[in-house]
């Protein structure tokens, strides 16, 4: 397994991946990012996410990535945001997201974060069980809020 930075050539791959993790959270409907903005998102005059990805050595098939970006948090200060880790169904089991997660770990600290934060859902235990296997905080009482686009039209 090659795990590596990934490239504008591989954000059709990422978007099938997200596809794949919105089924997996029962949420296939969710996912509303077009191609176009993906590339131009991340591989644009201003990125605003970067991503590794794990491609198979011989067929050259990503099969994970985990997408990251950088966050302000007024109590911590620059933190890593690791917004997702996939790993294709069928090479799950093989320490693929162990070598993603800590790639992007290291970039963490490599790039001075006070830290790495991410968000796990509660009913996905082993996602959990994985996270605490490297000692993380999973933080309870907390609840997510958003407004989408239309929303923000009307303000």
């Amino acid at each position: 397994m090659i795990i590596r930075k990934a490239e504008k050539r591989d954000c059709p791959a990422l978007l099938g991946l997200v596809k794949e993790l919105a089924v997996y959270e029962k949420s296939p409907g969710e996912v509303t990012v077009s191609l176009a903005e993906m590339e131009e998102a991340g591989f644009g005059p201003a990125p605003v996410w970067w991503a590794f990805v794990a491609e198979t050595e011989d067929t050259h098939q990503i099969v994970g990535i985990s997408l990251y970006y950088i966050r302000y948090s007024t109590w911590k200060g620059r933190r890593l945001y690791l917004e997702d880790i996939v790993v294709n169904e069928p090479f799950r089991g093989r320490g693929i997201g162990k070598l993603l997660f800590e790639a992007t770990a290291r970039e963490a600290a490599r790039l001075g974060m006070n830290g790495m934060t991410w968000q796990v859902l509660d009913w996905n235990q082993p996602a959990i069980g994985f996270y605490q296997r490297y000692g993380a905080v999973i933080e309870s009482g907390w609840l997510n809020a958003s407004l989408n686009k239309e929303q923000l039209a009307t303000i």
